[in-house]
């Protein structure tokens, strides 16, 4: 897609919005709905989950093979095939007469998902110019948390009233928006192609890694021992990195100093996630708050994250990305160290001021650290480099209530939260240096290929 030096496709912006809203909507919509989707099918709780997991593990698996898949495809047929895929899977899984059916529908809308995660940065990036970076990434970047945090409410709403097919449904209508959006005002700029064999192998490597991976985070909620099974993980991943799928991604991560960016994406999304693990756990299970009580205290977080994330846009295509970036991760690691003293007589006041200023810290970092990683990231790789970010997030988010449930698990009952909110806040702080300090660019080492161009430093 061509742009001119004085125009922005705000329009193709608020598409990128859109879809990070829907596609994180479909990450937590679903749970609300699997008493129901257990009962209408009479199938065990265990296999209604998978309505759920059938969707995450394609998602997050798929986000590398599908970020160097879409460095070579036109940006425009990629964001209406995937759309398109992914509203016609919502269909199908709303329609699913047996529960085959509706994993099958899932498995294939988590393959369009993952590159609906891929696009979303890139589409934002490549639809304005150089000096509105900051404001387009920050749409994504705050409307897909968004989603993901209004996901069971509306699909409480829903299943109240329509019933668990139209927590699948509720996702078509923007699907059709943005395919509508997408035909009328993106240009045309190449077609689609099929992965070749050795791109096939790549996915099969990567997807079978991070499945092991987060199955192994996951299951550590039911007992740390669990963790060492990540360790299953490495040999397919690091047969993926060493061949030549692999090479050109982290050679365009070391060669564009984008690992400082990326150890920081994940260390904020870690911190975050084991926070929301922590509080939940303790409002609940120990200071006996309802649970709606507990919903509109945590609730308090994407509030202040929603309000922020726009100033953050602004402000960083004014003064510059690292350092709003860099105030956003102070913000968020002072929240969640205030976090740390509180006593075991929580209120949900002093609870909720807290999680708001680590949300707007976290809407203040989430669009110029976004801008950060793509405005360095050579033209004809910003898919790779989309998708590597994304991987780093969506790892720290199943990271964090892992690594808290382990810590929980070592210090006992009596230090445990305070053990978990003390890690948590430990990653946000480790998100600072790791913004603060510029990677270095690297040239690339003597007979590698990297498949970059040059880029600008992030």
């Amino acid at each position: 897609m061509t742009l001119r030096k004085d125009e922005d496709r705000w329009l193709l912006v608020a598409v990128a919005g859109v879809l990070a809203f829907v596609a994180m909507l479909d990450m937590n919509i679903v749970n609300v709905a699997l008493a129901d989707i257990a009962d209408s099918f009479h199938i065990p709780a265990a296999t209604a989950q998978w309505a759920v997991l059938a969707y995450q593990l394609p998602v997050v698996a798929l986000l590398l093979p599908a970020g160097r898949w879409l460095d070579g495809v036109g940006l425009r047929s990629a964001v209406l095939f995937a759309t398109a895929g992914f509203g016609v899977c919502s269909v199908l899984a709303a329609a699913a007469p047996w529960v085959a059916w509706l994993i099958a529908a899932r498995l294939a809308q988590g393959v369009f998902g993952a590159v609906l995660f891929v696009l979303m940065p890139v589409l934002a990036v490549r639809s304005v110019r150089p000096q509105s970076r900051g404001r387009a990434m920050s749409v994504p970047a705050t409307l897909g948390p968004l989603g993901a945090v209004t996901g069971p409410a509306v699909g409480g709403l829903l299943l109240d009233h329509w019933g668990w097919h139209a927590v699948f449904l509720v996702k078509v209508p923007f699907c059709v928006l943005a395919l509508v959006v997408t035909r009328r005002a993106m240009p045309g700029d190449g077609r689609l192609r099929l992965p070749d064999r050795r791109s096939l192998l790549d996915a099969l490597l990567v997807a079978t890694g991070v499945a092991v991976l987060l199955l192994a985070l996951t299951s550590a909620s039911d007992g740390p021992s669990r963790l060492p099974l990540a360790i299953a993980a490495v040999p397919p991943l690091w047969w993926w990195a060493r061949g030549p799928g692999g090479r050109p991604v982290a050679g365009v991560l070391r060669t564009a100093g984008l690992l400082r960016a990326h150890g920081a994406v994940l260390a904020l999304a870690a911190g975050f996630a084991a926070m929301h693990y922590v509080v939940a756990l303790h409002l609940q299970r120990d200071d006996g708050v309802s649970a709606t009580t507990t919903g509109l205290t945590v609730l308090a977080f994407p509030l202040g994250m929603g309000l922020a994330g726009p100033l953050g846009g602004r402000l960083a295509d004014r003064y510059g990305a690292r350092p709003v970036a860099v105030t956003g991760a102070v913000l968020t690691t002072a929240g969640l160290l205030l976090l740390v003293p509180l006593g075991d007589d929580w209120s949900p006041w002093q609870v909720a001021w807290r999680l708001a200023l680590a949300g707007v810290g976290m809407g203040l970092n989430g669009g110029p650290t976004q801008a950060l990683v793509m405005g360095a990231a050579p033209p004809d790789r910003t898919a790779s480099v989309g998708s590597t970010a994304q991987l780093a997030r969506s790892l720290g988010f199943t990271l964090g209530p892992a690594l808290a449930t382990a810590v929980w698990g070592l210090t006992g009952p009596d230090k445990g939260v305070h053990a978990g909110l003390a890690l948590a806040a430990t990653a946000a702080c480790l998100a600072v240096p790791l913004l603060a300090v510029p990677g270095r660019r690297r040239a690339p080492a003597p007979g590698t290929t990297t498949d970059t161009a040059p880029a600008a430093r992030p």
